[in-house]
């Protein structure tokens, strides 16, 4: 017995998409995408770290200068350098910061053979005499 298979019997099975659908859609990622995008322009969002007065045409060059502090050691103990000044603790290190101006910053420079703890403290005693800018720099 044989079984024929008529070849009148054609696939026709036709992918429909429907596009009304699909419009839709792509509309909706669009409106979201914009709604969720902030457009702003990202240099307005920095703050200077100078900021100058109205004193005239220019101001004295340490308006602009920020304070450097070396934590080292000094005779075999660690010590913190502010210029030619050494002080080897805490309140005589705060005693040197009180006086200068806190606008423009400071930075922390610390060099080999300094313990964790010490450096830390320079940092921390930055921010308690009033600096709102202080920078770690580690020595090369």
């Amino acid at each position: 017995m044989r079984i024929r298979v008529s070849q009148t019997h054609r696939r026709n099975d036709r992918v429909i998409i429907n596009l009304a659908s699909m419009i839709d859609v792509s509309f909706l990622l669009l409106f979201y995408f914009m709604v969720a995008t902030m457009i702003e322009d990202r240099e307005t969002r920095l703050s200077t770290g100078l900021q100058t007065q109205s004193r005239g045409a220019a101001g004295s060059v340490g308006d602009f200068q920020a304070q450097n502090i070396e934590v080292r050691v000094v005779n075999s103990a660690p010590a913190y350098c502010l210029g030619s000044r050494v002080c080897h603790d805490r309140s005589e290190l705060v005693a040197a910061l009180e006086p200068l101006p806190k606008t423009a910053g400071v930075f922390v420079k610390v060099f080999d053979g300094v313990s964790v703890g010490f450096a830390v403290a320079a940092v921390q005693i930055c921010r308690d005499a009033g600096f709102e800018q202080v920078t770690y720099v580690p020595a090369k």
